[in-house]
C-alpha cells in the first residue's frame, strides 16, 4: 500500500492518481475531510484499487506517531511513503506570525522526519520499500521572502540524502523531488499567466511532475530536478551578484506594497 500526504489536491492528488493507475492501494491523508473522502471514492471507482481516506492535521507534534499507530492498528503495510504535504507563504520573516512559522516547521521538518523514522524502520525490517520526499528548487536558491520555506526544503533535500545512505543496503529507496513552480493554486496566478508560464516551461503540470517523480523513485534515484528550465535556473542563480538579489528583493517589495 502507498501512503500519500496532502493527497486531496494539487501534487499530492497527482501522485495518488498515478499510483492508483499503477495498481497500488492507497492511504490518502489530508486535513480536508470532505475533499479527501471524495478523492478516495473517485480513485477507487476509476482504477479498481482500495482507497482509505484519513483526515488528519499533520502540522502537529504528535501527528507522525498518530499516523504510524493508525497504520499499525489497521494492519496497513506501507510499502511506499510519499511525503508531499506542505504549505507556502511569501513575506519577510519578521512580518510572519510565529504561529505560522511553527506550523511550517512542524509540517515540513518534524512530521517528515518522524514519518521517515517510523515507516523507514518498518521498511528496513522488511528489507523493501520506497520513500519519496518533496523538496523544492528553492532549496538551491537565495530566495528572500521565503526564508523559512526555502530553508525547510533545503533540510528535506539534505536529510533525504543522508537517509538514503542509511537505508540503501536494506533495500529501501529514498528519492527527493525538487520541482520549480507547479501549476496548482499555490501561487494564486490567473489562468492567463498560468497558461503562459506553462508554455514558457517555467511551470509544470502536477500530473507530469508526478509521473517524473515516481519514475525516479522506482528507479531508486537520489533526487530529481525536473525541467530543463529549472536546471538552468539553479546554475544562473548561483552566479547572481548579491547586489542584484538585494535589488530584486527591494523592487518586489515595492511592487507588492505599493510604496
Amino acid at each position: 500500500m502507498a501512503l500519500v500526504t496532502g493527497a486531496s489536491s494539487g501534487i499530492g492528488l497527482a501522485y495518488a492518481r498515478e499510483l492508483a493507475r499503477r495498481g497500488y492501494d492507497l492511504l490518502l491523508v489530508s486535513n480536508e475531510q470532505e475533499r479527501i473522502g471524495t478523492v478516495a471514492e473517485e480513485l477507487a471507482a476509476a482504477f479498481g484499487v482500495k482507497t482509505i481516506p484519513l483526515c488528519m492535521d499533520l502540522a502537529r507534534s504528535e501527528a507522525a506517531r498518530e499516523l504510524y499507530d493508525y497504520c499499525e492498528r489497521e494492519k496497513l503495510q506501507i510499502g511506499i511513503l510519499v511525503n508531499n504535504a506542505g504549505i507556502f507563504f511569501f513575506d519577510d520573516l519578521t512580518e510572519v506570525t510565529p504561529e505560522r512559522i511553527e506550523t511550517m516547521l512542524l509540517l515540513h521538518i518534524r512530521t517528515v522526519t518522524l514519518l521517515c523514522r517510523y515507516f523507514g524502520a518498518a521498511m528496513k525490517r522488511r528489507r523493501a520499500g520506497y520513500i519519496l520526499n518533496m523538496s523544492s528548487l528553492s532549496a538551491w536558491t537565495p530566495a528572500p521572502g521565503i526564508s523559512v520555506y526555502a530553508a525547510s526544503k533545503s533540510y528535506i533535500r539534505k536529510f533525504s540524502q543522508m537517509l538514503r545512505y542509511e537505508l540503501h543496503q536494506y533495500g529501501v529507496g529514498v528519492t527527493t523531488v525538487c520541482p520549480g513552480a507547479i501549476a496548482t493554486g499555490l501561487y494564486n496566478l490567473s489562468d492567463y499567466y498560468q497558461r503562459l508560464a506553462l508554455r514558457l516551461g517555467v511551470m509544470m503540470k502536477p500530473e507530469r511532475l508526478a509521473r517524473k517523480g515516481l519514475r525516479a523513485m522506482f528507479a531508486r534515484r537520489d533526487y530529481i530536478l525536473p525541467g530543463a528550465v529549472n536546471r538552468f535556473f539553479v546554475l544562473a542563480l548561483y552566479l547572481l551578484p548579491v547586489q542584484l538579489i538585494y535589488y530584486i528583493k527591494e523592487h518586489t517589495k515595492l511592487y507588492r506594497y505599493g510604496r
